[in-house]
């Protein structure tokens, strides 16, 4: 089970929501750039830890210059998106945040078949549609 993407998946929504959680209650007290540096240095001392003690250091000079440039792009959109998500959540309230928030995975789909080209069935569009619409029916009623 632990080696299945779902497990991991499910992980990931389940920690997603403890950050909307924890993150509206510590960001009250705070400025959100300042409270999104602070998460920052939690998340790069814990993955130390992890890369640390499961031995999975390699040295950078054998990671390939497209793997260097994809994941520097990735780091930026990740900053980028937590600054907005610590504003969004110390300006509005996080069950109304957070489905916005998930519209990525709406643009994670259409992205994925523009560019990955990946493809998604009749019914997974179906579903991303209602995503769209339920995140979109949560946020704003």
């Amino acid at each position: 089970m632990v080696q299945g993407w779902q497990f991991w998946a499910f992980l990931s929504a389940v920690f997603a929501a403890l950050t909307a959680i924890f993150g509206k209650v510590g960001v009250a007290g705070v400025n959100s750039d300042l409270a999104t540096l602070i998460r920052t240095g939690v998340i790069l001392v814990v993955l130390i830890g992890i890369v640390a003690a499961t031995g999975q250091w390699q040295s950078p000079s054998t990671i390939s210059a497209k793997t260097w440039i994809f994941l520097a792009l990735s780091g930026l959109a990740t900053g980028a998106s937590w600054i907005a998500y610590y504003r969004a959540l110390k300006l509005g309230e996080a069950s109304r945040v957070a489905p916005i928030d998930k519209l990525s995975i709406v643009l994670v789909a259409i992205f994925a078949a523009l560019f990955l080209g990946e493809k998604l069935s009749l019914a997974a569009w179906g579903g991303v549609a209602m995503i769209g619409v339920g995140a979109i029916i949560v946020a704003v009623f």
